[in-house]
């Protein structure tokens, strides 16, 4: 049986942490009916990191210190590539290649499915209704992001909602901590994660639990504003900002914690979190989870059942909620087994399998 070509540009890949980076890499790891080539920019320590993955052809171009030239020549280099390749489909994981995808279709008829997260399409209004008009399906990652889609203009009978999925393995039977520990995992880049009110949070929540805990794991230019509102609302000594960490390192932490927490709001551009696999990998770890009713958390957690979904922008709301499933551990412990076994439906090979079909079903129709 010939296996379906995918040609798979995308200007996030690994070592680059980050959402689109693992959703790109976990795909093509798990395809198991495609054989894919994946052209992304280079990065610092690329170089041993894809002499270590030896299965997976990446095809690196030159980013430099201009992302905005980089980016120009990712596309230009995708054009060359796919003459070169003759992929049956190719996948677009950033709408910042869509001028690539575009021109590889016209010249090759070659057809194009594009990815959709989130932010990028309020920030980049033109280019995400180019993008739109110019691929044959639409993947979005939540119905928060198919209603992103329609607003850019696409036609819905073309979008197919595919979440990202979440790396299933057994963790370590460790204790939990004897102090009351919740955990937010998230780069300290986008307000809209909610850190802020996070911080105004515990400073109720210690009002209950004189020695309740934050351990923060990731790291961004808005590690000071975190700390000087942790200092002005007085709990500067609940919160311990863990820095960027190991996978083993932060599966540690969510294995001894006892809350995960991470209160995403939708900013005013109506961008905001797509999914939020963190949700999703606080599951994996039988951590009952506290999200905000808005945007793409509400795809990954079911309320009162694997969590609690909160207004993110209410830190009375967020401390209730967390003083009420560190008080109840009874109640957490059912939500956080419910996400475990909801964690199970999003396995990579099955994510990955669905878009082999859509792959598949669009380069026949094609």
């Amino acid at each position: 049986m010939t296996r379906l070509r995918v040609l798979l540009i995308t200007p996030d890949f690994p070592p680059r942490r980050g959402g689109i980076q693992l959703v790109a890499h976990r795909l093509v790891t798990h395809f198991s009916c495609a054989c894919s080539q994946v052209l992304t920019l280079d990065s610092g320590g690329a170089r041993p990191w894809d002499a270590a993955q030896p299965d997976i052809d990446v095809h690196r171009v030159r980013a430099g210190h201009d992302h905005r030239l980089a980016v120009l020549r990712l596309n230009a280099t995708a054009v060359m590539a796919a003459h070169s390749f003759r992929p049956d489909v190719v996948l677009v994981m950033h709408i910042v290649a869509a001028p690539a995808a575009a021109a590889i279709r016209r010249a090759l008829g070659t057809p194009i499915i594009t990815y959709l997260h989130a932010k990028e399409v309020p920030t980049r209004p033109r280019l995400a209704r180019f993008a739109v008009r110019n691929s044959h399906r639409i993947v979005a990652v939540s119905r928060h992001t198919a209603g992103l889609a329609a607003g850019a203009g696409a036609d819905m009978s073309r979008v197919t909602v595919i979440p990202p999925g979440v790396d299933w393995h057994e963790p370590p039977r460790e204790p939990r901590l004897t102090t009351p520990t919740v955990v937010t995992v998230a780069r300290l880049e986008d307000r809209h994660k909610g850190h802020d009110v996070m911080v105004r949070a515990m400073a109720l929540v210690r009002e209950r639990l004189s020695d309740a805990q934050w351990l923060v794991v990731g790291d961004g230019p808005l590690r000071c504003d975190i700390e000087r509102l942790a200092t002005a609302e007085g709990v500067r000594d609940a919160i311990q900002l863990c820095g960027t960490v190991s996978d083993e390192a932060r599966d540690r932490i969510l294995n001894r914690a006892h809350v995960f927490a991470m209160p995403s709001r939708v900013p005013a551009n109506g961008g905001g979190d797509g999914f939020g696999i963190v949700y999703l990998e606080a599951g994996v770890h039988e951590l009952p989870v506290i999200a905000g009713r808005t945007g793409g958390a509400q795809d990954a957690v079911i309320d009162g059942t694997t969590g609690l979904l909160v207004d993110p922008t209410d830190h009375v709301q967020v401390a209730a909620a967390i003083s009420r499933l560190l008080l109840d551990r009874a109640s957490a412990a059912r939500m956080g087994a419910a996400g475990r076994e909801r964690a199970r439906a999003f396995t990579w090979p099955k994510i990955a399998s669905r878009l082999e079909e859509l792959m598949a079903e669009t380069a026949t129709q094609a």
